[in-house]
């Protein structure tokens, strides 16, 4: 496994079923038939998100799995992450941790004033 950063192909605009064929030789010229790092796939840009979109991403990734990577979506608009799950195609979606709230101050429970819970 390549622990290099992962190539970044951009997937923009509305996704039309013709795309398809276009966007996975794009892929593939760019990977090439070396091995080499994962592969994100960046649809921040896609603009109302479809099923031809949904197929798109299947076919990516098919194109990257042929070349030896594994492929994952990032910045999928709510919408187009509805889509994926609907479809079965979930995991392809980059997770982002969680963000962490920032601890209390010593002796203080989040939501209260007081130093200590029921007091005022």
């Amino acid at each position: 496994m390549d622990t290099t950063d992962p190539e970044v192909f951009r997937v923009a605009g509305l996704i039309d079923p013709a795309d398809v064929p276009r966007l996975c030789e794009e892929l593939a010229a760019l990977l090439g038939e070396r091995d080499g790092p994962d592969v994100v796939c960046d649809v921040g840009a896609v603009t109302r998100p479809n099923l031809a979109t949904v197929e798109a991403l299947a076919r990516l990734r098919l194109t990257a799995q042929r070349r030896g990577r594994r492929m994952t979506v990032r910045d999928a608009q709510p919408a187009l992450r509805a889509l994926l799950e609907l479809v079965g195609l979930a995991d392809l979606l980059l997770v982002t941790p969680p963000a962490t709230p920032p601890a209390a101050p010593e002796g203080r429970t989040a939501g209260t004033s007081a130093a200590r819970p029921g007091t005022t």
